[in-house]
Order: C-alpha cells, then structure tokens, then sequence
C-alpha cells in the first residue's frame, strides 16, 4: 500500500476537448479509487479551479482541463458532479497545453494522466503510487492501456487497433516514453525537465519522456496499473488519429533549429517509412493469436496500407506549409 499522507498527494489530471459523456464515466471510475478518502465515501464540494481549496483528508485530486470545448457539451457541469474534481480552462488549442495548465494548477507532490475517454481501474492510483515512490530514482511509471470493443465481434478497425495501439510497453523501451493515457511522474520531474510542448499535436508525451530519460531518471513499464480505451471503429476516427499522429511525428523530428539539409534527409526517411510495403507486420499479423482466421489476419496488414498512405499525404501537406490538426 502507498504511504497515504499529505507529502503523497496526487494530482490527476485529465484533458478534454468535446467529449463529455465519456468524460462523465472516466470521473465516476476516478472517484471510485481505492487510494484516498474521496474512494472511500468523503463528502466535498467540486467547481471551479482557480483558488480551489484542496481537502487535506483526502489523497487526491482530479483537475479536468477543458480545452476550449463546445458549450453545448457542458464540461463544467459535468465536472461539478464529482467531489474529487476541479474544472480548469485552456484555451490554446491541443492536449500538451491543457495538460500543462493541470500541471500549474496542481497540489500533489505526484502528478498522474489519463484521458477523458479512459476508464481507470479501481486500483489505478494506488497501484500508480505505489510502483513510482518505490522504484529507485523513478521519474516515470507508465501503465497498461487495455482496449475494449463496442460489441463481441470486431470490425477491421478495432482489430488494426487492437494490434497497433498504446503498444507502451515498447514504447518505453525503444522511444523512452510512453502515452500520457496512463502516465505517473513525481512534480519535482516536472519542474526539473520542463512541461510538455504545447507546440506539438501528438508525440509530446514521447518528447517529454524522452527528456525523462536524458535526465537520468529510470523508467518503468507496469502492466498492472491499467485504465481501459475504447477501440477505434469507423475510418474517420481512424484518419483522424493518424494525420494528429502524423503531425505529431513531423514536428518532433523536423525541427527549425534544424539545417535545410538535415530538415530534408529526415522528412525523405519519414516518407519513406510510409511508403514501404509493410511486410514484416503482415507477417507478424499472421502469427498473431489475437487475430483469428485468415480473414481478420489479411485485413489488418490492409488497414496498415491505408494508415500510410494517409499518414504520407498529410506529412507532405505539412512539408509544404500546412497546419497541424489539433491534438
């Protein structure tokens, strides 16, 4: 069991922009948490951020960034449901910025992130909590983001899904972050490698980890510190993940500071990278025991064909001065 005492408070903090039904289920699976007083049944009132006053009974806080959603989808209302929550607002567009305003905001000496449209488990702080304070010199702790499918069957979607995302372990292990989906780190971490980069639409939490890492500080995969995420379904949630993803990996590797040489050598290999017939992953989906039949094993490999070629298009729109899409 974590130490419950105020130097291991914990912020929470938890981005969203126009999704408040699946915001209201990530607040009720956050106030259910074994770790603290909020879990356990305490009384406290939730509103507004600025100024909140932090019940020192309990052993956690969740701050609910909204980043400038639609006022039809009523973020604040939503978050005045829950005692354990605070409303904040962030008007600069993308997730690194709100999540950077939660992080200004916070009390907890430990800073933990998830999504709006993540369901944590019940032991998600707790066990968060436990695996960062005692791993020597820990300045990461990054969890298992399990995904789950709208019905019994999967489409092509779900399956390229299931297959492809938050792969955090691997993550960590050869890029040195992981997804802020399921994220711990002390706030001294913070101070000491900066915020995220708010410049960037997708990839920040890798960006950010990886300066985690080049400060010396271990990092640690725990596969049993888990919030569960809906899969993808239709080829629009699909293409938008991937031009955010791809905008992403565009202006984390291609950098102003940069030559023009260097600038042109790196989107040359990441074009590239696209482009490639994606055999080695056909292979691997047809050894892959979570895809059943030669059906599910040849329409993923597809899928991935797909992703590419979008992901292709929207890095040269980009080469030639487009705007990111919004993360």
């Amino acid at each position: 069991m974590p130490k419950r005492s105020d130097d291991r408070f914990v912020s929470v903090i938890v981005p969203v922009f126009n999704d408040a039904a699946r915001l209201r289920l990530c607040l009720q699976a956050l106030a259910a948490q074994t770790y603290g007083a909020y879990g356990e049944g305490a009384q406290a009132e939730g509103g507004q951020v600025e100024g909140h006053q932090v019940d020192r009974k309990a052993d956690y806080e969740v701050i609910v960034v909204d980043n400038a959603s639609a006022a039809s989808e009523n973020i604040s209302d939503v978050v005045a449901e829950f005692p354990c929550a605070v409303y904040a607002y962030e008007s600069l567009p993308g997730s690194y910025a709100a999540r950077n305003r939660g992080v200004a905001l916070a009390k907890g000496d430990i800073l933990a992130f998830t999504d709006a449209d993540c369901i944590p488990a019940k032991d998600w702080i707790e066990k968060g909590v436990s695996y960062l304070i005692k791993s020597p010199h820990c300045g990461l702790v990054a969890g298992q983001i399990k995904l789950f499918f709208r019905g019994a069957k999967a489409n092509p979607i779900e399956l390229y899904e299931s297959v492809t995302a938050f792969p955090q372990q691997r993550l960590l292990e050869q890029q040195k972050g992981a997804a802020t989906a399921n994220v711990f780190t002390f706030s001294s971490v913070m101070d000491e490698v900066g915020p995220f980069n708010a410049e960037l639409r997708s990839q920040g939490d890798l960006e950010w980890g990886q300066r985690v890492f080049a400060a010396g500080y271990q990092q640690l995969y725990a596969a049993d510190v888990c919030v569960s995420h809906p899969a993808r379904y239709t080829l629009q949630q699909l293409h938008h993940r991937t031009l955010r993803l791809a905008g992403g990996s565009f202006g984390r590797l291609i950098r102003p500071e940069q030559s023009v040489l260097q600038r042109n050598w790196t989107f040359t290999k990441m074009l590239l990278a696209d482009l490639i017939p994606p055999v080695n992953f056909a292979i691997s989906a047809f050894r892959d025991d979570r895809l059943r039949g030669f059906g599910q094993k040849s329409v993923v490999p597809l899928v991935l064909v797909w992703v590419r070629c979008v992901s292709a298009v929207e890095k040269a729109r980009l080469k030639f001065g487009g705007v990111p899409h919004r993360g």
